[in-house]
């Protein structure tokens, strides 16, 4: 950039204490035809005029990024507004580049910074990297030269920002219809993200085991209590310890455990692909195609082990003596009821989807911004209590939208096993449910279902930090 747009803009008016200033200025000599508003063309032309360097197709995300009533242009309130919200995160990154907080950031600072994001650079690499940015030759880089260098940059999501608060499948609450998790081009080619990976299932199956007896009692509920037969907890964990004793309260934990390991690869796999195609740019995934390709993913995983749903659901149900295990439960369904049987259920579960996996990410992007908006001040680090938070309450928003249809596909699964039951299709089943138990009656076993949340949330997240540092990632 030219020294004297650098003066004008980037120290005179900030050090005057008046930034409304310094945008009414730049919007000014951008707004060339003066009709109050910012395109494309004006914008690209009115940067490279003063120097400034942008990206290929920079100037259009610019506009997009800013442009809150889609009319393709940025008047001075959106350009304002869009250059104050990249000025934080910018603000916020530097912070945190800044390890030893001298105001300045030196070659050192960015190598490790990469090397904690798991990109190793060289010393000459990082000289390089810092070069580009350093405007007077010092070899550091101060805030205005990283404003300056970066002001112009459409980056929505800055590294940083999407380190700390990658929406995490970590936080295990024994559903399977979350967003997978999110891994960078780094962790993926240095194998970070299979130890990831298997931290996430490990902390599952620990979590699992240790809320199966709520569980139980949920899928207990959802099958077996109705107006006419109210079951309360501690009357249901009675009928279960006098009908199987202690140990009846784990049944069918086994192979919901067992199923974490597929099913986390299959979606993985399967969401990899899908960002491929679905994202409008290379590289780039917006919140609404990472939702489309997250929900096509967590179908195709369904779809794979969706027998061992329908068998979690049986061995769970079990009485005494009724199975032996796994392979003697799939043998009786098998001779019984036939292949087709290994799918009942199947519609509601994959329609179930699309409110959890669309509300869980929704409200957890909206209390992401809420937090970086109000309270972030010197680093983007929300800390562990503010993610654990977040994680809970959307995961838990998105099990109170879906659990209806969750509901139906507990008891189509279950129907076959109950004596003189009814085989009704999905609709059929809602129907009944409304006619005779209301509304209501679709959130049958809710109560330990949320109870199971916050202790399912703290056992995964302690056994995944545990497996993390056993591993060797570091946080």
């Amino acid at each position: 950039m030219y020294p004297a747009v650098r003066k004008l803009f980037f120290t005179d008016c900030r050090c005057a204490g008046d930034p409304s200033k310094t945008y009414e200025e730049l919007f000014a000599k951008l707004d060339t035809n003066k009709d109050g508003k910012v395109d494309v063309a004006e914008l690209r032309a009115g940067l490279t005029a003063m120097g400034i360097k942008t990206g290929k197709g920079a100037a259009q995300k610019i506009i997009s990024s800013g442009d809150k009533d889609k009319d393709d242009v940025l008047d001075f309130n959106e350009f304002t507004k869009y250059l104050k919200d990249h000025e934080k995160k910018l603000r916020l990154t530097f912070k945190s580049l800044d390890k030893n907080k001298d105001g300045k950031i030196d070659f050192t600072e960015i190598r490790q910074s990469l090397a904690d994001l798991g990109l190793d650079v060289s010393k000459e690499d990082a000289k390089r990297i810092l070069q580009s940015i350093d405007v007077d030759g010092t070899m550091s880089v101060d805030w205005n030269e990283w404003r300056e260098h970066f002001l112009f940059n459409p980056a929505t999501s800055l590294q940083e920002i999407i380190r700390y608060w990658k929406h995490s499948t970590v936080l295990d609450i024994g559903d399977s219809l979350t967003i997978p998790d999110e891994f960078t081009e780094e962790e993926k080619t240095t194998g970070m993200w299979w130890k990831q990976l298997m931290a996430g299932a490990m902390a599952g199956a620990v979590s699992r085991t240790g809320t199966a007896p709520l569980d139980r009692m949920k899928v207990f509920m959802q099958v077996h209590s109705s107006k006419s037969n109210k079951i309360s907890l501690v009357g249901g964990f009675k009928q279960m310890l006098k009908e199987g004793g202690v140990s009846s309260l784990w049944r069918g934990n086994g192979i919901n455990v067992l199923k974490i390991a597929p099913e986390t690869a299959i979606k993985f796999m399967a969401y990899e692909q899908y960002k491929k195609l679905l994202a409008s740019e290379p590289g780039k995934i917006q919140t609404h195609e990472r939702f489309m390709a997250g929900s096509m993913a967590g179908a195709t995983a369904q779809t794979a082990i969706y027998p061992m749903e329908v068998m979690k659901t049986r061995l769970t149900l079990r009485k005494t003596g009724q199975y032996s295990g796994m392979f003697d439960c799939a043998k009786k369904i098998l001779k019984k009821e036939g292949v087709k049987a290994f799918y009942k259920g199947y519609v509601p579960n994959i329609l179930g989807i699309i409110p959890y996996a669309g509300i869980d990410l929704a409200v957890y992007e909206s209390l992401k911004n809420f937090w970086l908006s109000k309270y972030a001040k010197d680093t983007a680090n929300p800390g562990v209590l503010v993610l654990l938070g977040c994680g809970t309450i959307s995961s838990t928003c998105g099990q109170l939208a879906s659990y209806p249809l969750a509901l139906i596909r507990t008891r189509m699964q279950a129907q076959a096993s109950l004596e003189g039951s009814e085989q009704l299709p999905m609709g059929g089943m809602v129907k009944k449910i409304l006619e005779k138990e209301g509304f209501f009656g679709l959130y049958r076993g809710i109560l330990p279902n949320f109870m199971k949340v916050i202790p399912a949330v703290s056992i995964s997240y302690v056994v995944y930090e545990n497996m993390r540092s056993g591993l060797g990632l570091q946080k």
